[in-house]
């Protein structure tokens, strides 16, 4: 279920917003608006906002180029991208599979911290030209209070995206300094699992780091660089917490993409699957079909092919008192609307499928003939057999 919106496509890629992200938007609004305002006391309230929302949103801006620097060169080593996500804690771009080789990881890494530190350089360069031959890179409270708004911005996004590139090259898995550092190991190993495992420690022994400097923080402790406060502490302990949970979510992915490979889709999909006709009413879909079963979903079938899906969510969109008029074909998704799978294909393909589109079955077809369902569950039940990873299929 998507969790945020659209707003729209850049080289094909499509560009979403979470709603987190709006809550990150206007808290870094609102911090600019209140230091642009006791910096520069001679502006008006409403220069000081209308830079502080322009400065943000350029930010974030700055934010997606970082991220289309690493899906176009994913794209270019053969890797396909389905979007990038501004959310909470930045930038990510959804790319749909493992890089095939260190070199490609490498390329598809480092061009998003090579973007932002270029992008930083040039914009506190022109921050200093647009105002006067004066040393930006200092930061002083005097030279920017002396500073037009055009070059406040500047000066702004230029420090803040050299800082974004400096960060990002933490080698804390799975920041792009601790993907650069796997496909390190993985050139070394040769083994993408065992380097993601090494990476995915090193990432979570930094990420706790990263918590514990933020909770000193909060208890008052001045850590060099970062500071103290309760706001900060707090900040950095839960941008911590957030790289622990990605870390071992990242290795225990490549774990299961590393179990599936080469496993095809018929071997774990479920065969003669319940189907029903798009002619039928609800009623009789939820009393002689779904009643008494576990089953969540239906593949339709007319006349020996596939035409579509319904689901019990498709089932929650149609009022009680309409379920006797209103037929399967109604409410199904069509089959052309599918994401499907053929019998032959790797699970673990399959997988990212299911996992990209957050649906719970592919429909297994060939040549329009439904040949199986292969379910979530059921690759889940295939995964907890084959290792020891309680939590890993969520």
């Amino acid at each position: 279920m998507r969790s945020g919106f659209k707003i729209g496509r850049i080289f094909g890629i499509e560009i979403d917003i979470d709603w987190s992200w709006l809550f990150i938007f206007f808290l870094i609004a609102f911090d600019l608006g209140t230091t642009f305002s006791q910096l520069h006391p001679d502006w008006t309230g409403g220069v000081a906002w209308g830079v502080a929302i322009i400065t943000a949103l350029l930010f974030f801006g700055s934010v997606l180029l970082h991220e289309l620097a690493h899906s176009l060169v994913a794209r270019s080593q053969g890797i396909p991208v389905r979007s990038i996500t501004l959310f909470l804690f930045g930038g990510v771009s959804n790319i749909q599979r493992e890089p095939t080789s260190p070199r490609a990881e490498f390329l598809i890494t480092i061009v998003g911290p090579l973007t932002s530190f270029i992008l930083g350089i040039l914009l506190t360069l022109l921050a200093g030209v647009s105002a006067r031959p004066i040393d930006t890179m200092t930061g002083s409270a005097s030279i920017i209070a002396g500073l037009s708004p055009l070059s406040t911005m500047l000066l702004w996004l230029g420090s803040v995206n050299i800082l974004l590139a400096l960060f990002n090259a933490i080698p804390a898995f799975p920041l792009d300094g601790g993907r650069i550092f796997r496909s390190i190991l993985w050139a070394i190993t040769g083994n993408l699992r065992q380097a993601t495992r090494w990476a995915s420690g090193v990432g979570q022994f930094i990420a706790w780091l990263f918590i514990l400097a933020g909770i000193m923080m909060v208890f008052g402790v001045d850590i060099p660089f970062l500071g103290t406060g309760l706001i900060n502490g707090l900040w950095l302990a839960f941008i911590g917490w957030f790289l622990n949970s990605a870390a071992v979510q990242s290795y225990q992915q490549v774990v299961i993409q590393d179990l599936l490979h080469g496993v095809p889709v018929t071997r774990l999909m479920r065969s003669n699957p319940p189907t029903v006709p798009s002619t039928i009413t609800i009623s009789s879909l939820v009393h002689d079909h779904v009643m008494g079963t576990d089953d969540h979903a239906f593949p339709v079938v007319d006349d020996g092919r596939l035409t579509g899906m319904v689901t019990l969510a498709d089932v929650r969109t149609v009022p009680r008192h309409a379920w006797d008029t209103t037929t399967v074909r109604d409410i199904m998704t069509p089959a052309d609307k599918l994401v499907v799978a053929a019998p032959d294909d790797d699970a673990d393909d399959a997988w990212n499928r299911l996992m990209s589109r957050d649906v719970q079955q592919l429909p297994v077809v060939s040549a329009g003939q439904l040949d199986g369902l292969l379910r979530r569950r059921d690759i889940s039940k295939w995964l907890h057999l084959q290792s020891a990873m309680p939590s890993a299929m969520g």
